[in-house]
């Protein structure tokens, strides 16, 4: 018989993950919501991706409800001559820019962003009417003329300002989308999902919390490589911006590594609100096999997309073939969107068939099993759940330092210089030759991994911080009233869990 909900309801709000994608970070909500059963799920997903069309994971007896908000297109003309501003939108509009741009006006951005919020609500909406290409201007020009930046400030051109704001409006609907009624509301990181989180936070007082899913770095995404210098700097900073207003706004933030955890306080995050919780994946999923009989075998897991790390793979890896002839390269995890993109890569570097195409197995335990190294190259943003997946394999990792590589393999794996495919492959060559210390590293890298990334821990501290934000004020207690009061330290509630975690 399954055991009944606690009446705490969680929404947990992703940016099109977990239930519709089978991947790292869906398999990691998986593990929480199912692991979790005692809480009430209300599952929200906002992303400007394609709609997909069905869950790809069975939904478990404590999920309520689970939506998918895709973020349209702008309105006709003719709606947004309907839509009224009120009073005060030039104002907050500015504030806006000048918090956007200035990276220590936090609390500025954060008032102009809450006005748009509350008026993203209306409908018809009035968003396309913001004046924001005219104080993106303003504020440029206030910036530039003030105090100096290092490097000077790109020249924003009227065209510029405007394909900015169109830019803008478009992530600003996230705003108008409305959160489920819950007593927590848990964003899965991203700039998506958290502007929503946001605006349904304003609107309703609902706790947050706050997982960065992601490494937090300030990319170029592959879609925006024809935008000018100017717009790309509009768009960095804005998603920087929110971030640090997510860190102001959440009642707890819970970062997945210490590079994570440096990285909020960094960018505003109050160290008291911030609680570790390393990612974790399920032993039994990953119970380690020996070794495959097979040529010299190396294997990388990841989407094979443009931004997935997969150039510098094959870049280093045509330098392992030259040094040891027959080795074999498996690229596990390739979706079909991308795999035509990995195919003219692979034409590229003439590999040929000294490269294998996978897509992502459906049974865990295949995933790295088929390799004797694993090649950990994650895109400049994916969460570190690949590695620790590798770890738990019973594989020898060579990483590259991005991001919490390096203090997740600690001394377990080599970590290689990033954009170095020359350091990669000689780490890679010496693992091939070396077959007592790859099965060395192999043990202990699972062997690190059972000790501090499972999922049983991950979804233990979890259920103490929804606990801890989630579950309803205790009940008011009769306290003998003393002469001279003792003093009282208010203790983080996080404290009565966490010593025992660490």
């Amino acid at each position: 018989m399954n055991p009944t909900p606690s009446r705490e309801r969680i929404c947990l709000l992703t940016g099109g993950g977990y239930p519709y994608r089978r991947d790292a970070l869906g398999g990691w909500c998986r593990s929480l919501v199912e692991g979790l059963h005692r809480f009430r799920f209300e599952l929200l997903t906002v992303t400007d991706r394609e709609l997909p069309s069905a869950p790809a994971y069975p939904l478990p007896f404590n999920v309520g409800s689970a939506r998918v908000v895709a973020l349209g297109r702008e309105p006709a003309r003719s709606e947004r001559r309907r839509a009224q501003l009120p009073d005060g939108a030039a104002d907050a509009v500015g504030r806006f820019c000048r918090g956007l741009l200035d990276e220590t006006a936090t609390e500025e951005f954060t008032d102009g962003l809450r006005w748009i919020a509350e008026l993203a609500g209306n409908r018809p909406s009035p968003l396309t009417r913001l004046p924001l290409a005219d104080r993106l201007l303003d504020a440029w020009r206030g910036r530039a003329e003030g105090v100096p930046e290092n490097p000077p400030l790109p020249k924003l051109s009227v065209r510029d300002a405007r394909t900015a704001a169109t830019l803008l409006r478009h992530a600003m609907r996230a705003l108008a989308v409305p959160v489920p009624d819950a007593d927590l509301v848990h964003c899965v990181g991203g700039t998506t999902p958290l502007l929503a989180a946001l605006a349904g936070r304003w609107r309703s007082g609902t706790p947050l919390l706050l997982t960065e899913a992601r490494t937090p770095v300030t990319r170029q995404r592959p879609a925006e490589e024809r935008l000018s210098p100017a717009v790309r700097l509009i768009l960095r900073r804005f998603r920087g911006a929110v971030a640090r207003t997510g860190y102001a706004e959440a009642e707890l933030i819970a970062p997945l590594s210490a590079y994570h955890h440096d990285w909020a306080l960094d960018h505003g995050a109050e160290p008291t609100r911030l609680v570790r919780v390393p990612a974790g994946v399920d032993p039994k999923e990953y119970p380690g096999a020996a070794e495959l009989d097979a040529p010299p075998t190396v294997v990388w897991a990841g989407s094979g997309g443009p931004d997935s790390g997969l150039t510098l793979v094959l870049d280093a890896f045509t330098e392992v073939a030259a040094a040891l002839p027959g080795a074999v390269l498996h690229l596990v995890g390739v979706t079909a969107k991308h795999e035509e993109h990995c195919a003219d890569q692979i034409e590229r570097t003439g590999l040929g068939r000294a490269v294998r195409l996978h897509p992502l197995p459906a049974d865990p335990r295949e995933r790295f099993t088929v390799g004797q190294v694993v090649a950990h190259v994650p895109g400049p943003a994916d969460p570190p759940y690949r590695l620790v997946e590798a770890m738990m394999s019973g594989r020898p990792v060579v990483a590259v330092d991005i991001g919490p590589a390096g203090e997740t393999l600690g001394d377990t794996g080599v970590v290689v210089p990033a954009d170095d495919p020359s350091e990669l492959a000689i780490a890679i060559v010496g693992l091939l030759r070396d077959t007592p210390r790859r099965r060395a590293l192999g043990d202990a890298a699972r062997q690190r991994a059972l000790s501090h990334f499972t999922v049983d821990r991950v979804v233990r501290v979890y259920g103490a911080l929804y606990t801890d934000l989630a579950a309803p004020p205790p009940a008011p207690a009769f306290e003998l009233a003393l002469a001279v009061p003792a003093p009282r330290t208010p203790t983080p509630a996080t404290l009565r869990w966490l010593t025992r975690e660490d």
